[in-house]
């Protein structure tokens, strides 16, 4: 008999604090390892960093964290913000900004996502009727 794997996913609030970030890492941790991810844990880590690390830097307000695998081996992080403006690199056929001199001590995050990511997407929310607002960015990978 052939099994289904269904779809899953999860989101997790966040407040605007500095452990928001390294809180929503280890729930991605263990929910990898519940549904027998845990092949995927770096890359997944590493993107869920950049664009956790992302909103908390460059937004006031909460966040919110999404986890969500559509098929096997197969996973996509997102992190919900208020604010709309999406940065460099995430539109369609878009490509990011240069990258920042080398002495610098920020500005890769998104490069590092594109670059590891096997897909990036954003989702701009600001259409009549939605309730909060603000941008989705999403980046997903697989597993082999």
């Amino acid at each position: 008999m052939a099994t289904v794997n269904p779809s899953w996913g999860y989101t997790l609030h966040l407040p605007h604090d500095p452990r928001a970030p390294g809180i929503a890492r280890t729930t991605l941790r263990a929910t990898l390892a519940a549904h027998g991810l845990g092949e995927l844990v770096p890359t997944a880590e590493l993107l869920a960093a950049e664009l956790l690390a992302n909103a908390h830097l460059h937004t006031t307000g909460p966040y919110a964290f999404r986890i969500l695998s559509r098929e096997p081996g197969r996973l996509r992080v997102g992190v919900w913000d208020n604010d709309w403006r999406v940065p460099p690199g995430f539109r369609d056929g878009e490509e990011p900004g240069a990258l920042p001199p080398e002495d610098a001590e920020s500005g890769r995050g998104l490069h590092l996502v594109r670059a590891c990511a096997d897909a990036v997407g954003v989702s701009v929310l600001r259409e009549v009727g939605a309730s909060k607002g603000g941008k989705l960015l999403w980046a997903e990978c697989s597993e082999g």
